[in-house]
């Protein structure tokens, strides 16, 4: 009896990339590894969306619409390319208009996309099925998702995640009349026992019927992926989500190779060439060999059952405490996401509500158990991201509204974002007028989901963000002296330092140290501005924005800056009533926990 033949999707290029790397990976370095795998006979690939869109406005310097068209040429007109949405933020951390919303589909049909995979961290129905039928109308082939995850231990019991709760939002979908040419059940942390895929894809083919492609999406970050992906054959899957050394494991998806080898002796078939895809494994292993390789990525963390982080957001997560000096405190972010998943109403800990756990989390480790409340947990316990799966915690709930001055709301997202005015075509189209940019669709749809980076990038003073291993160098190389200075190691960077009197070249800059210069470009340890009172950096993270002058009268508790970590935004207030005295540090300047940064006399 012939082998039952299963649709392998190769996130290698979008997932793989998030999951391991923070999504920062710079095209011309990937794609002789894309043509590698079109030769080895893949035909299916996840392109672009999700994270893989802003990293390369935030990081790499490059233009996601670019890179999706060139991985076009790369594989040809007849391979199929799919992308991933996230319902009504679609690839933006923040929720967007109907107006940029239909733009999405649009603008991703123009550049390459066959299929867009549709889904909604919290599982409301309301925030796909307008986005849902703008990918119909674009002419994409539409893949409506239900987000799973396991529930923390000590949280069983919840009406959340289980079978039941899966096709209540399955019947959901049904009900609404929304076309899908298939159905993915995706689980990002890849926390979902096998027993529960089984049982939910079982009833979900049942209730479809056999000619419904059903693909199953999991990661081996809790060491559960070849068992999950087993089962969701078992309950009726005809797809799975299977990704290629040096990405696959660990955060990320299970090996293709591994796969084939987990269903030798079955009735299923993955329909590949084993040892093609060995030697494009090996070609895309070269392309990635300068990458910096989080040590994490490539393990199983069985804390994750306890605390459902997502692979591709795990490692995000853990490059940008990298960068913060904060990664000591990774255990207890794990530890503290428990606790803000199950009072947050237990949203699925999928893009954009793992940021939100995450970073709230992350502000009851630094400042203490719901001390702060973040913009995006907190707008999400009080409605403005949906509906969650069960109420959220009421006295967390009474906490955000006081603190974001924010009451709670059961309207639904399209409805809001509609009736704000920043959030319309007309307002992006405004922004980049003002900046003297072109006025594309492209450039519009950059603007809506990168907001201020997006207008960096296009204005070509974007920084490039990626991690590469830097080569090795001789000890002492390090500290070697010559008529041109010296070279000096600090935190792994080594500047070219040369002596003059009161003069110092940094790098090719000169800084006078009889001049305040040199302190209004510190970036660590600046020199006190001597009285009144300090103001100090709550945490590690950088200078976005200043909100007051020299010289300014300010109020006690009043927003004297705003410091970016973790994705996100932390306004510093006015310990006291006064007049903002030195400003010792600058934009853009990376600041250190309790780090001086002005003073108010």
């Amino acid at each position: 009896m012939a082998k039952k033949l299963i649709k392998v999707m190769d996130t290698s290029f979008r997932d793989g990339f998030q999951s391991v790397f923070g999504a920062r990976v710079l095209t011309k370095d990937f794609m002789p590894a894309v043509a590698a795998a079109k030769e080895a006979g893949i035909r299916y690939f996840e392109f672009g969306g999700g994270a893989r869109f802003q990293s390369l406005y935030f990081y790499c310097n490059e233009d996601a619409f670019d890179m999706m068209d060139t991985f076009r040429q790369t594989v040809g007109p007849d391979v199929e390319l799919q992308t991933l949405a996230r319902g009504v933020n679609v690839v933006g951390l923040d929720s967007q208009s109907s107006e940029v919303i239909d733009l999405h589909a649009k603008m991703f049909k123009k550049h390459s996309t066959t299929t867009i995979r549709n889904f909604d961290a919290l599982n409301d129905i309301n925030n796909i099925k307008y986005s849902g039928q703008c990918i119909v109308n674009a002419g994409l082939k539409h893949q409506a998702t239900i987000t799973m995850m396991e529930l923390p231990p000590g949280c069983e019991g919840s009406d959340a995640h289980t079978p039941d709760f899966y096709m209540k939002v399955l019947r959901q979908i049904l009900d609404s009349g929304l076309h899908f040419d298939s159905l993915c059940f995706k689980d990002a942390s890849g926390t979902s026992c096998p027993s529960k895929v089984r049982e939910t894809i079982r009833r979900a083919r049942e209730m479809l019927g056999a000619d419904m492609h059903i693909v199953f999406h999991g990661h081996e970050t809790a060491g559960n992926g070849v068992a999950a992906y087993l089962a969701a054959l078992e309950g009726g899957a005809t797809g799975l989500d299977l990704a290629m050394q040096p990405v696959s494991g660990g955060t990320c998806q299970p090996d293709i190779i591994t796969m084939w080898h987990a269903l030798k002796g079955t009735d299923y078939d993955l329909g590949i060439d084993l040892k093609k895809i060995y030697e494009a494994e090996k070609v895309f292993m070269d392309c990635m060999k300068d990458y910096m390789m989080p040590p994490e990525s490539r393990a199983v963390n069985p804390a994750i059952i306890f605390s459902p982080m997502p692979g591709g957001a795990l490692t995000a997560n853990t490059q940008m405490m990298r960068d913060n000096g904060t990664l000591d405190k990774f255990p207890l972010l794990i530890a503290e996401m428990e606790n803000v998943v199950k009072k947050g109403g237990y949203g699925t800990s999928v893009t954009p509500v793992s940021q939100f756990y995450c970073q709230q989390a992350m502000a009851n480790v630094m400042f203490g158990p719901w001390k702060k409340i973040t913009d995006g947990y907190g707008k999400m316990v009080l409605g403005y991201f949906g509906k969650t799966p069960v109420a959220p915690d009421p006295e967390i709930v009474k906490i955000a509204s006081e603190q974001l001055k924010l009451e709670p709301t059961t309207k639904t997202v399209l409805e809001i974002n509609d009736a704000n005015p920043k959030k319309s075509i007309a307002a992006h189209k405004k922004t980049l007028e003002e900046n003297g940019l072109p006025v594309t669709d492209e450039n519009i749809f950059i603007v809506a989901t990168c907001l201020d980076k997006g207008i960096t990038y296009l204005k070509g003073e974007a920084k490039l963000g990626i991690r590469k291993n830097e080569p090795a160098k001789p000890a002492a190389a390090a500290t070697k002296s010559s008529s041109n200075g010296m070279n000096v190691t600090l935190n792994g960077k080594t500047y070219s330092v040369k002596l003059d009197g009161n003069k110092a070249t940094v790098n090719g800059k000169t800084y006078d140290f009889t001049t305040s210069e040199l302190n209004a470009n510190a970036t660590s340890a600046p020199a006190s501005s001597g009285a009144g009172t300090k103001v100090l950096a709550p945490m590690n993270g950088t200078i976005v924005r200043f909100l007051v002058n020299s010289g300014d009268p300010v109020s006690k508790d009043q927003d004297l800056l705003v410091i970016e970590a973790m994705k996100m935004e932390i306004n510093v207030p006015s310990p006291v009533t006064g007049t903002v005295g030195t400003i010792i540090a600058t934009k853009g300047t990376s600041v250190v926990k309790d780090q001086e940064i002005l003073t108010i006399n």
